[in-house]
């Protein structure tokens, strides 16, 4: 039996839950949530004792972070299947889309990709720093699985934009997908991305260091200049040395051809338009990794999803929408 210890609750908050596993007032599980989702549930239950008086074991806590977490995704999968409630219906403003995956260790398939998007209007992107930026607000997407499903999901966000400016890496996935259903949007291969991969041809074709260095300068300075077929001109005339090297010049030559005309960085920075995907990878740290990868987290395929749910509806801004769920199951 749950003690409520010494927490004074409001009596509106005293809402008992008769179709739900557990018996808790909608305000206790809303304090269950975000703090199971800020911390390893053993820890969340000692801080909510220690702050407010309330005992509730982990595994309780750990029951109702998962069972509100299925709730959102019935929500979103509902949406996906109706298509209504667009979430910026008509919208003209011009927003970034990125996404992006990261491994997350699963009881089921060991290690499994978890994708993630992040969108963001424009104006709500600052910049405090010369390699520093800040996004003030943000709507995200995250599904562990097929990249149809989570586009699924992203796409009830992104259907109705009518200025998407999309910022990915060079997954064929993404791009595809883009092409498909945006095919007038500004697409953008992240700088970093292509200036990682000429990094990594440079590191294998020059033994000399300052020679590779000053190359990689040379040619991420045409790059920033909207010079991305001298670039690949210049790669098609260097001299291979071996069959390993001549493999990774190749799939340099054609991961630049493919990416053609989302690489038109100086074209992009005139028009005041960021050309890095550097927010979707924070964001990873930030909503996804902070909690999903503490020490000793090993999840069920559900239950990590449930859990990250619950993470991007509070990193969203959206605590109303789960004291909506919570109340409607009172």
């Amino acid at each position: 039996m749950t003690s409520f210890g010494k927490l004074n609750v409001e009596k509106e908050h005293c809402l008992t839950f008769t179709n739900t596993p557990f018996s808790a007032s909608a305000y206790l599980q809303e304090l269950s949530c975000f703090t199971g989702t800020q911390l390893v549930f053993e820890d969340a239950s000692r801080m909510l004792e220690f702050i407010s008086g309330i005992k509730i074991t982990s595994k309780q806590i750990e029951r109702i972070c998962h069972y509100q977490g299925e709730q959102i995704e019935k929500t979103i999968k509902e949406k996906v299947q109706t298509g209504a409630d667009k979430i910026y219906p008509d919208n003209e403003e011009l927003y970034y889309v990125m996404m992006d995956g990261s491994m997350y260790l699963t009881r089921e398939e060991k290690w499994k990709e978890m994708k993630l998007g992040r969108i963001f209007k424009a104006t709500d992107n600052f910049e405090i720093s010369k390699n520093r930026g800040l996004v003030t607000k943000s709507e995200y997407v995250c599904h562990l699985g097929e990249h149809t499903d989570f586009l699924d999901k992203l796409g009830v966000y992104t259907e109705s934009l009518k200025n998407p400016v999309f910022i990915n890496d060079g997954a064929r996935w993404i791009w595809n997908w883009v092409e498909t259903y945006y095919p007038g949007s500004v697409q953008i291969l992240d700088f970093f991305h292509a200036k990682e991969h000429l990094c990594q041809f440079a590191s294998e074709y020059f033994q000399n260091k300052d020679e590779r260095k000053d190359w990689v300068e040379e040619k991420c300075g045409q790059l920033l200049d909207d010079k991305i077929e001298l670039v690949i001109d210049g790669l098609k005339k260097l001299p291979v040395k071996n069959k390993k090297i001549s493999e990774l010049k190749i799939s340099l030559i054609n991961y630049y051809q493919t990416n053609l005309k989302r690489m038109k960085y100086k074209t992009f920075i005139d028009k005041n338009l960021r050309i890095g995907s550097g927010a979707i990878e924070a964001a990873h740290r930030d909503i996804l990794q902070q909690r999903l990868k503490l020490s000793g987290q090993r999840w069920t395929k559900k239950g990590i999803q449930e859990i990250a749910n619950l993470r991007i509806l509070y990193k969203s801004n959206k605590l109303d929408n789960q004291r909506n769920l919570l109340n409607h199951a009172a």
